[in-house]
């Protein structure tokens, strides 16, 4: 696998990155900078956690 662009609500938030036998997560905007350097099994796996990391924060503007 090569790397892959991470969108979230049609934004660009970072990209994973294989890393072994899982995907590291590189946030590129400041609101998923909490799931920077994670490994996660897929692409719909990091998906989830931003999902859920968004749900459980303050509304934040998301900026391009």
């Amino acid at each position: 696998m090569k790397k892959q662009v991470i969108e979230y609500a049609g934004v660009p938030v970072g990209i994973v990155v294989p890393d072994d036998d899982r995907l590291r997560f590189i946030a590129v905007k400041y609101h998923v900078h909490d799931l920077d350097e994670q490994r996660f099994g897929s692409a719909d796996e990091v998906k989830l956690a931003i999902r859920d990391l968004l749900a459980r924060s303050p509304a934040q503007p998301m900026h391009v």
